[in-house]
């Protein structure tokens, strides 16, 4: 029988938190592709950059600048400061006199549009070069040599104008003008540019894909500070979607894309369409960009021929990541793959880790992990994906020790746009060592499950919810044991205020262990147990479950657990995240709640092009004795 390991007082918990902090880090780095080394740039800093990557000045001419904005307006004056490249780039030298005078002039522009786009029509910008004003400059103009060139601008905003009428003519006519740009609202060009490109999407979006804008005016009445809008539209005739060309591939199969992008021919035109084909293209993860283009006019039959532009990029990848985590050590981890194996996207990835380093100098009682992951997209039609798996496992967390062996087998059906079932087939051999002894388990399953997801962003989400219901009939084959898992989940997300700048999201789930002559009958890791960063943060990794009197972690027939965060952004790149979870593992198949954890804390978001960097501290509310007393847990992504 195995003697549990007696808990840390303190745990920094990695370990089901989503990915570790460190490879989240390398994740802004890659997939590392196979090809020289350049500049990596990470929140705003370079790293690694040669020196032919650093670009030379020639006759360079230094400047000092004063950006003058006496509006008192912050809004205006970052909007200001973003549009101005001297501004932008006032500590870096500019390619001699004439250069200085060209980039002055054309921040000019810049300050005006920026203006208008802040509904500021009546303003002015002047700018002098040397105490001159630009207009008055000779052609190649000469400033003294040995001090910095002074450059003043001064922005003179004028009153914010209002929108007044709005008119629309043409094939938008009979639209509700409010429904583009209410009267009386801000009169900002970014809005009345938007409200152009509208009205054309609108008219698209009924099959008219030659739709185009023939007016798109505003005219200024500085007496009342109004701006007057004209919007007209051209629809051109209803046609659905003709032959689909590719073109830009060299090792992918175009007809795959074609297919997989299911732009079907005889199919109404649609954008919305031509957007989502762009993403599920862009999903297989071959392509470095993709360009779906309709022809500028109808073919003989009335369709429209499409055109999907791709670049292909780096097939093959590498990387790596560590963590830390004072109750498992230091963790190590490594994959290469291959997105593009026989030319239809299929891919393949070799992954392995290594776990618990430092925490133990038995070698042997490291966790050691390693896997082969097969995909093949469109393998049962455009909407279908045949997924394939080999892992070994060497495992020794507190509640067991295990050696596993595991393949699976499987395809995902996309039913609609947010509709997926999955179903296969799983082999897995185990030898466990745990409270009841040493055991071994040969055990086939038939995993199903059907997720339905309408979040609106998967790694950050302001709106929408998540559910997954999930079944897993299983046969013990040494012990000739049946016994099923089965498992629920929904979580639901509300933004409120501008922007979504608050936002509460909840989470439920449930599962229970159906079956079985006994739990020992049952392998380990097919037991429940909660704890950790996606569970119940406070506590460590698999720490709530039933016990024994020798306080053995047992692991459970059933769970409940629910967590409730109200994410705050502070400002557009930092947030605070303030949680409750709770959970409770039952050792009956029915929940008794007779033993509820709950743990509280609060988290730290930093806002990245690949989702937020997540940093979370929680405490147990009712901790174990002896048991864990705080966790810090940290990954990519939003917890839930």
């Amino acid at each position: 029988m195995r003697k549990r390991k007696r808990l840390p007082t303190v745990s920094v918990a990695y370990r089901n938190a989503g990915t570790a902090f460190a490879v989240a880090a390398l994740a802004v780095c890659g997939p590392l592709s196979v090809t020289d080394a350049h500049a990596l740039k990470i929140f705003g800093m370079r790293f690694f950059e040669s020196d032919e990557e650093k670009v030379e000045v020639i006759d360079p001419v230094n400047y000092n600048l004063t950006l003058t904005e006496g509006s008192g307006d912050e809004d205006l004056k970052e909007a200001l400061e973003n549009s101005s490249r001297l501004f932008q780039d006032k500590d870096k030298p500019v390619s001699g006199d004439l250069g200085l005078v060209i980039k002055a002039r054309d921040d000019r522009d810049r300050l005006l549009a920026a203006l208008y786009e802040q509904a500021r029509y009546g303003g002015t910008v002047d700018v002098r070069v040397n105490g001159q004003d630009i207009d008055t400059l000779p052609p190649d103009p000469v400033f003294p040599d040995g001090a910095p060139v002074p450059v003043e601008i001064t922005v003179t905003p004028g009153p914010v104008f209002t929108l007044g009428s709005v008119v629309l003519k043409g094939d938008a006519l009979g639209r509700r003008p409010e429904e583009y740009l209410k009267p009386g609202a801000r009169a900002d060009s970014t809005l009345i540019i938007k409200a152009g490109e509208k009205v054309v999407e609108d008219l698209k979006e009924e099959g008219r894909p030659l739709a185009r804008l023939t007016e798109r005016s505003a005219i200024a009445d500085h007496k009342t500070n109004t701006v007057d809008v004209v919007i007209a539209a051209e629809g051109g005739p209803v046609a659905p979607v003709g032959t689909v060309t590719v073109t830009g591939t060299k090792t992918v199969d175009p007809a795959f894309v074609a297919s997989y992008s299911r732009l079907n021919g005889g199919k109404p035109y649609s954008p919305e369409n031509l957007r989502k084909a762009s993403e599920r293209l862009r999903q297989l993860g071959v392509f470095s960009s993709i360009t779906i283009k309709e022809a500028n006019e109808l073919a003989p039959d009335g369709t429209i021929p499409m055109t999907i532009e791709v670049s292909e990029g780096k097939h093959r990848y590498f990387g790596a990541g560590a963590q830390y985590s004072t109750t498992d050590g230091f963790g190590i981890q490594g994959y290469w793959g291959h997105r593009n194996l026989f030319g239809r996207a299929e891919s393949l990835r070799v992954e392995g880790s290594v776990n618990r380093i430092g925490e133990t100098t038995d070698v042997g009682s490291l966790d050691y992990s390693a896997g082969l992951l097969f995909a093949k997209p469109g393998a049962f039609g455009p909407a279908s994906t045949f997924n394939a798996s080999l892992k070994a496992q060497l495992l020794d967390p507190d509640a067991y020790s295990a050696t596993i062996f595991t393949g699976a087998a499987g395809a995902t059906f996309e039913l609609s746009d947010t509709d997926t079932i999955s179903g296969g087939a799983e082999l897995s051999w185990a030898d466990i060592d745990d409270a009841f002894g040493s055991n071994e388990y040969l055990t086939a399953a038939i995993p199903i499950e059907y997720v339905r997801d309408t979040r609106d962003d998967k790694l950050n989400p302001t709106a929408g919810y998540r559910a997954s219901i999930s079944a897993k009939p299983s046969y013990e084959i040494n012990g000739q044991a049946f016994f099923s898992s089965f498992e629920g989940s929904a979580s639901t997300y509300l933004g409120l205020g501008a922007e979504n700048r608050f936002v509460l999201a909840g989470k439920l789930g449930a599962g229970i262990l159906a079956g079985g002559d006994g739990l020992a009958s049952i392998p380990a890791h097919r037991r429940f147990y909660l704890g950790g960063g996606g569970t119940v943060r406070g506590y460590s990794y698999q720490e709530i479950s039933p016990r024994n009197d020798d306080d053995e972690i047992l692991g459970g027939r059933s769970y409940v657990n629910a967590s409730v965060e109200a994410r705050i952004n502070i400002t557009e790149k930092i947030g605070i995240v303030p949680f409750v979870d709770a959970g409770t593992v039952s050792a009956k198949t029915a929940p008794d709640f007779s033993d509820i954890r709950a743990g509280a804390g609060i988290g730290l978001r930093y806002a990245t092009p690949f989702g937020p960097i997540r940093l979370d501290f929680a405490v147990p509310l009712n901790a174990y004795p002896d048991g864990t007393k705080y966790g810090i847990y940290a990954g990519i992504g939003q917890s839930f």
